[in-house]
């Protein structure tokens, strides 16, 4: 570690993280179901296998254009199951709630969590409450744990991408982090940006039901697609061609970003998902997106290829290309 003390970028999803997780978490906790840093464990219970997964939200501010961190938590823990090839089943719901912070809102956030429950068909099953002094905790935090069944035989793998697959993404990117920033900067541009957080597990499962067809999943959440394709090429010594034409974008998304010189490439989604799906299955996987109401606009946006192995290379709309690295430090912060 270069640092010394914790720093924002620590929580950025991006190469600080990894940097934390991989010089202080994972030698003391080393075992074969942390060690493949996937979003959810594989876990043999009883004869069986399920998926375990772990959460906590903190987004500033707790309500946004789109949604509020209750709805958050749920889709966000939901789809990390979903993601690993799990149907989701029962999460655990645990509240740090800041003293003064006003009932009616809380009554607010129940009310998405509820919702956002009986969208994705999953029970809230236990949970726990801790009330903190006045600036001990920013108004409230949230924490999530999720198990689901597996739909698949066996657990999604970076192990079984190959060359050549295809990289298909559910929709539009950036549309959440930036629905967040400009609430939290109190800008009012017009542009009618709504978070994209949604359930993707029925999604996921349409999509699984096709044998041998996707190889890999994972939401794109801190750090963006950037990061979790930087991630993915990382894992499986591969290079991953990505084109900027065919990346959807919404306009106003894109324009906010230039306002706010961000890079919407690392923007936080939290309701979109990247398949690596084999070559000749990516257009009837794109299909099974469209068909759902959260993958209207799903894109196959690259390829795997063996070419610059561990590397992420984007081509411009200009004809250009260049590489996308891991991101260095925190773009946007609190925001999941």
């Amino acid at each position: 570690m270069t640092s010394k003390v914790i720093l924002l970028a620590h929580g950025s999803g991006g190469t600080a993280t990894h940097q934390l997780i991989e010089d202080l978490f994972l030698p003391r906790f080393n075992n074969t179901f942390l060690n493949d840093l996937t979003d959810s464990a594989l876990l043999p219970v009883a004869g069986e296998n399920i998926l375990f997964t772990t959460d906590a939200y903190v987004v500033d501010p707790p309500f946004f254009p789109g949604g509020d961190i209750g709805r958050l938590a749920v889709n966000g823990t939901v789809n990390d199951l979903s993601v690993c090839g799990g149907k989701p089943l029962y999460l655990s719901l645990s509240f740090i709630l800041e003293e003064g912070f006003a009932i009616d809102k809380l009554e607010i956030i129940l009310q998405s969590i509820a919702e956002a429950a009986e969208e994705a068909g999953v029970v809230i099953v236990t949970g726990d409450t801790k009330v903190v002094g006045r600036g001990s905790v920013d108004k409230i935090f949230i924490n999530t744990s999720g198990i689901a069944s597996l739909i698949t035989p066996s657990a999604l793998s970076v192990k079984n991408i190959k060359p050549g697959d295809a990289v298909v993404l559910s929709g539009s990117i950036g549309d959440h982090g930036i629905a967040v920033m400009l609430e939290r900067e109190g800008l009012e541009l017009k542009s009618g940006i709504m978070s994209d957080t949604a359930p993707l597990n029925r999604m996921a499962e349409e999509m699984l039901r096709e044998p041998d067809a996707v190889r890999f999943m994972r939401d794109p959440t801190r750090g963006g697609i950037a990061t979790t394709l930087n991630e993915i090429s990382g894992q499986t010594h591969l290079g991953i061609t990505i084109h900027e034409a065919a990346i959807p974008l919404r306009q106003e998304v894109a324009g906010a970003s230039e306002i706010l010189g961000l890079d919407p490439l690392y923007i936080a989604n939290e309701g979109k998902l990247i398949a690596i799906v084999a070559p000749d299955r990516a257009d009837m996987i794109r299909g099974i997106m469209r068909n759902n109401r959260y993958g209207k606009e799903a894109a196959i946006i690259g390829t795997v290829t063996e070419e610059f192995p561990g590397r992420v290379i984007l081509k411009t709309k200009v004809g250009g290309s260049r590489i996308v690295d891991m991101l260095a430090g925190e773009q946007l912060p609190r925001i999941c």
